[in-house]
């Protein structure tokens, strides 16, 4: 004797997996949307830093005044005097004369006496290594009054794999402002620091202008992600209905 199983059987063991199925295309499809909408912000963020870098600069806000968010790649202006016997060395790599080909060294973070008051530091650019020493770099150094112009940039917080600076020794290995103010006995800094624009047929070091506006914006490609996975999964409960529904129907011996 033979017997169909019943259909409404069949629907019934589709209402588990169709919820899941459901649930699982809701989350998909929102990470999609929010990757579209966040693809809108990052280029409406680039456009906003890449306008503020390549504005006639400006006075840096007062520091109670400071709000990373609005003023951070400002580009500004200060004038007063560095103070060369209180720089800090931060390691870091700079681009090389070869594509593709970095060159090691250290950023040279110097304090810097505003004319109308107060402390800014200064990131006057990069020193290759072999020319860590002050001392072989003199023709570098600038003693008296000066004008300085470059970007805003808040202080730069210590990834999970970047070693603890060690100010002891003189270690650095993020742009700290708190932390090379406090070890060279700089008191109450503003808040941010500035990196240095580059002195056009400058031969000398410390050389400024490394600062590169390079965010990534890959958002796109990460919806089509999100999306393709959501296709999938509408072809896999697709194929997997259909044998369910296609089963019930074929005749099984009893």
């Amino acid at each position: 004797m033979s017997r169909t199983v019943p259909r409404s059987a069949a629907w019934r063991d589709l209402v588990a997996p169709g919820l899941a199925s459901l649930i699982a295309l809701a989350i998909l499809l929102g990470l999609g949307i929010w990757q579209i909408e966040r693809k809108t912000w990052k280029e409406e963020l680039i456009a906003r830093i890449v306008r503020q870098t390549k504005a006639e600069p400006v006075a840096p806000p007062a520091p109670d005044a400071w709000d990373p968010g609005r003023d951070e790649f400002r580009h500004v202006r200060v004038s007063g005097r560095f103070a060369n016997d209180r720089e800090a060395l931060v390691h870091g790599l700079a681009a090389g004369e070869t594509p593709g080909r970095a060159l090691q060294g250290y950023y040279v973070i110097t304090p810097f006496q505003r004319a109308e008051g107060g402390v800014v530091l200064i990131n006057r650019g990069f020193v290759p290594t072999e020319l860590k020493a002050q001392a072989d770099r003199r023709d570098g150094l600038i003693e008296g009054p000066i004008t300085v112009t470059g970007i805003l940039r808040a202080s730069e917080a210590r990834g999970m794999f970047v070693p603890e600076a060690d100010p002891a020794r003189g270690e650095w290995f993020t742009r700290d402002v708190a932390g090379i103010a406090a070890a060279r006995g700089v008191a109450d800094p503003a808040p941010y620091l500035i990196e240095a624009d580059a002195v056009p047929g400058q031969t000398t070091w410390p050389r400024g202008g490394q600062l590169k506006v390079d965010l990534p914006n890959n958002h796109l490609q990460y919806a089509f992600t999100w999306f393709a996975l959501a296709l999938c999964l509408i072809g896999v409960f697709g194929v997997f209905a259909y044998r369910r529904l296609h089963d019930s129907d074929v005749a099984s011996t009893a």
